[in-house]
């Protein structure tokens, strides 16, 4: 529906502003008189400029959707209608994208939609996790507290994220700045230094011969070498997007990387764990968990895993022995989850093992850290330090042959 802002007066002759979403000016007007108050001007909203540039719309992260949720959990826990809670949560949400998602299932719920398939529409903010959810707070009649379930696990699931993308920053950051202190000595410094050797007409040793044919190799081909990475980094990744065979296999070469397999399989378990107790504890049947688990795993080897575990439970079988069986999970978390179902604290137990591997992450990754720093500094040295000491044995050789 159109946007509307209007101006107009209390019965005080207070001058009061605002914007409203109506189907035409009239119905604006009405609204308005019913509310005791004197329309002076209707006008449609015009549209802002973010609207015309779509691409740069940012959609809401992690963090907006906690807040929103525990917002709204607090709404509803107050006795709130739940059409007033996302008209409020809507108006004040200061991220375009969002806002104009909220409204539209603010307006699917006024038209006799159910809260989740209202959410469903919009998967790419709530995910399957989310909405599946939802609909078990709102058929069980307990919506807050469901939501403040979700808030907690998506809290806890973006901190496990930032701690391995943190992880990543440093190494990465050192190995880029080297590269480019690499390149940039061979491309601007070394032709200097090549210039000076031919005007004393020395002969080069081999190391400075070496690195001098090096920087010819670069100054002729660094283009061709940026096109063929980004073009590799292109493919790779559009590969994994539209091939399911090649994400299976390159998933599973990431779990049996030497130093980041281990820390791959230790966050799949603990999103596996806090994603399944979530959602078994807010009445979610195994099943349906099970294959929601699976699609929100990130990883293709893992997902295939939970899928036949899936699929033995619904033969008659435990959790714990198809999982045993997939390989991917330690032997401690397959005796939990067995001691769970024995005890039918499944949903604790699965709370304990995540927590158990976040604390295993943060070690994990505090242990990666320790191991890359030396690593990139002894890269980034030695590679640096080989270059200039090529580059000063002619000088060594002119000034011993001066003397």
């Amino acid at each position: 529906m159109p946007v509307y802002v209007w101006e107009g007066r209390t019965r005080q002759g207070t001058l009061k502003k605002g914007t409203l979403e109506a189907v035409n000016e009239a119905a604006v007007m009405a609204q308005l008189r019913a509310q005791l108050i004197a329309p002076v001007t209707v006008k449609t909203k015009p549209k802002d400029v973010m609207e015309y540039l779509p691409f740069l719309q940012r959609g809401p992260k992690t963090r907006d959707l906690v807040i929103f949720t525990r917002q709204f959990a607090t709404m509803i826990d107050a006795g709130l209608p739940l059409v007033q809670c996302l008209d409020i949560l809507a108006n004040q949400q200061p991220n375009q994208v969002f806002r104009n998602v909220l409204k539209t299932v603010k307006s699917d719920v006024e038209q006799g939609s159910t809260f989740a398939d209202a959410l469903r529409k919009h998967s790419r903010v709530y995910d399957e996790l989310y909405v599946n959810l939802v609909q078990a707070g709102e058929v069980g009649g307990i919506l807050d507290t469901i939501l403040n379930r979700l808030a907690i696990y998506l809290e806890k699931a973006d901190a496990l994220k930032r701690k391995v993308k943190g992880a990543m920053v440093y190494p990465v950051t050192v190995l880029v700045v080297a590269i480019g202190v690499l390149v940039l000595l061979l491309v601007k410094v070394i032709p200097v230094f090549e210039k000076m050797f031919k005007d004393f007409g020395s002969q080069l040793p081999g190391p400075t011969q070496t690195v001098v044919n090096l920087s010819h190799f670069m100054q002729s081909y660094i283009l061709y070498m940026l096109a063929a990475v980004v073009g590799v980094a292109i493919a790779f990744v559009q590969a994994r997007r539209r091939s399911p065979t090649f994400r299976y296999r390159s998933d599973a070469v990431f779990l049996k990387l030497p130093v980041f397999g281990p820390l791959l399989k230790k966050v799949a378990v603990a999103r596996f764990s806090r994603t399944l107790s979530t959602m078994i504890s807010s009445g979610v049947p195994i099943l349906d968990a099970l294959e929601i688990v699976a699609r929100t795993a990130g990883n293709k080897v893992i997902e295939a895993a939970l899928m036949r575990t899936r699929s033995s439970i619904s033969e008659g079988k435990t959790i714990a022995e198809p999982l045993g069986e997939s390989g991917i999970f330690p032997g401690m978390v397959v005796q939990m989850v067995a001691v769970g179902e024995q005890t039918g604290a499944m949903d604790a137990m699965l709370s304990k093992i995540a927590d158990f591997y976040d604390d295993e992450v943060d070690n994990a990754v505090d242990a990666l850290t320790a191991l890359m720093e030396p690593m990139m500094m002894v890269f980034l040295g030695g590679s640096i330090g080989s270059i200039l000491i090529a580059m000063y044995l002619p000088i060594f050789k002119i000034a011993e042959a001066v003397k």
